[in-house]
């Protein structure tokens, strides 16, 4: 019986930084899997977490409950049926609703497989004076989804923030447990607490993607190129992504300063670069990097807008900043 968590969260919330530091946590004789699942083509967060000793499938390309469940279905089949797991830890997209996952993880088909165990939703507070958050259906749905609110990225608070998080504990928290912390860092003991929060969840407004997710991978190169790039289009926001091969390095300060300025909500990557691998991760203002042991194959950026942006524009300036064969 494979035990089960959802990790959600809006935009920017911390889930990967979250499964990171959980996965740094796990029992050296369980073995652990991870299925996630990102509003872009790209697949950022597959690159971030592979190689952290917990077996990895991607879902990208918007929501795994899309398309009538069938990508969510048939990567979780794969991994309860080949792997076998102790532990299996979901992340949706930040764009994702809950409903229809915990509908599934529920259904009587997979009783004999897992036990969904409780949700947890990360929260950074200062989404709370966001007036376009807060009228966001998802994020509205998956705290009410949660069993255990994650306050998350305390060191980044002001005192308004922690007054506007207190307001909305007495108003909407309920008998569930809330949990503050930064970094993501939370105790792994909370992965085993039971599934306490079976209020009904609205349904989804019906929302369309530009396409619908039909692959159970992260994009690839072929052998013929060095670099792709893919759209997304869905729920309100736009995406766009580039995937770069392992022979293209970029100018530190030069991709940074790129990743800092861009016009767009959100920022995600993992690039080769003159000082070595660095991960990039903006929400809004908040700019944070850092250096990577772990080499992937390639090198990937994605960005996420509330309106659609120049691209092309963005792209021409992307790609003089690689220092090796422009080919």
């Amino acid at each position: 019986m494979t035990k089960v968590n959802l990790i959600t969260g809006f935009l920017g919330s911390g889930k990967t930084t979250t499964l990171l530091h959980l996965l740094a946590q796990k029992p050296q004789q369980e073995k652990w899997a991870v299925l996630v699942n990102e509003f872009g083509e790209i697949g950022i967060d597959g690159a971030l977490l592979q190689d952290r000793g917990a077996i990895l499938k991607e879902i990208p390309g918007g929501c795994m409950c899309c398309v009538n469940g069938l990508p969510m279905q048939v990567g979780l089949n794969m991994l309860l049926k080949q792997s076998k797991p102790d532990r299996l830890l979901i992340e949706p997209t930040g764009l994702g609703h809950p409903k229809q996952i915990i509908s599934m993880l529920t259904d009587t088909v997979y009783q004999p497989w897992l036990t969904l165990n409780a949700t947890l939703t990360l929260l950074d507070p200062r989404q709370l004076s966001d007036q376009k958050v807060l009228s966001n259906e998802n994020f509205r749905d998956q705290l009410a989804a949660a069993d255990i609110i994650v306050a998350n990225k305390q060191d980044r608070w002001q005192p308004e923030d922690q007054q506007l998080l207190e307001q909305w504990q007495q108003h909407a928290l309920g008998d569930r447990q809330l949990v503050t912390t930064q970094f993501g860092t939370i105790d792994p003991a909370l992965l085993d607490t039971p599934r306490r929060n079976l209020r009904p969840l609205p349904d989804a407004r019906h929302h369309q993607h530009n396409a619908p997710p039909s692959a159970l991978a992260a994009l690839r190169l072929d052998n013929h190129s060095r670099w792709r790039r893919a759209l997304n289009q869905g729920q309100g926001y736009y995406a766009c992504g580039w995937i770069f091969d392992q022979e293209t390095v970029f100018d530190t300060i030069g991709i940074l300063k790129w990743a800092r300025l861009a016009p767009v909500t959100r920022v995600k990557g993992v690039l080769r670069t003159t000082e070595g691998l660095v991960s990039i991760n903006r929400q809004g203002q908040d700019f944070q990097i850092e250096t990577r042991p772990v080499t992937p194959p390639d090198s990937r950026i994605e960005l996420i807008n509330e309106q659609d942006v120049r691209w092309n524009e963005l792209q021409s300036s992307l790609l003089k900043l690689r220092l090796e064969s422009q080919a």
